[in-house]
């Protein structure tokens, strides 16, 4: 019997991607080539502390990655 692995699927920023290993934030911010430093997340709106982006990517998460911008 063989096992099919099912992509994890995520919006980010407003597009849909899928991935077809687990991967962490941290990861996914990497492989989308999208900033690690000075910016904030948002997982299906809630605030995603950085403390947390070694955490894998679940399936169906809808992520935001914000950055400050300044302004007058």
């Amino acid at each position: 019997m063989t096992s099919t692995s099912i992509p994890i699927g995520v919006t980010v920023n407003g597009v849909d991607h899928e991935f077809a290993e687990p991967l962490s934030v941290r990861e996914l911010l990497t492989r989308l080539e999208l900033p690690c430093q000075g910016v904030a997340l948002a997982v299906d709106g809630a605030v995603f502390p950085k403390s947390r982006w070694d955490e894998q990517v679940e399936r169906g998460w809808t992520i935001e990655v914000l950055t400050a911008v300044q302004g007058g």
